[in-house]
């Protein structure tokens, strides 16, 4: 029997985001993980996925996702969520602040043979980008 992708999400988040742990990435993500990330590029597999994570962790060293719902039905998945971070690096073309920032976003998962196959995430880039501007005009 298969995890349930519940789990996958979760582990997804806690372990690949927030302890960035590659040695969780091959028994979590297919081989060809289709993702959109909440700053909006797209990535296939798990090396694209991790470049994609790499990107993030250099604007942001401490960036974090919180499941704030997670609602699953058979092998797909929705959660909505909580980023935060500090800009410790370039981040949607801003120069790093060093102040704290959160934006919500959600995202959509699918699953299959006990992997996550394809996520789907959105960020509110509206509200990031005000506190990123924000800061840096102080």
């Amino acid at each position: 029997m298969h995890e349930d992708i519940g789990s996958l999400v979760r582990r997804f988040y806690e372990q690949l985001w927030n302890n960035w742990d590659d040695s969780a990435v091959e028994h979590t993500l297919a081989s060809d993980f289709s993702f959109r990330g909440s700053l909006g590029q797209q990535t296939t597999g798990r090396s694209g996925w991790r470049a994609y994570r790499d990107h993030i962790r250099r604007g942001s060293s401490d960036f974090h996702n919180q499941i704030i719902t997670l609602v699953t039905d058979g092998d797909q998945a929705a959660a909505r969520l909580l980023y935060s971070g500090t800009h410790t690096g370039p981040l949607l073309d801003f120069p790093p602040t060093g102040r704290r920032f959160s934006y919500s976003g959600a995202a959509f998962f699918t699953a299959a043979a006990g992997l996550l196959t394809d996520a789907w995430v959105l960020g509110d880039l509206h509200d990031l980008r005000r506190q990123l501007a924000m800061n840096n005009s102080q």
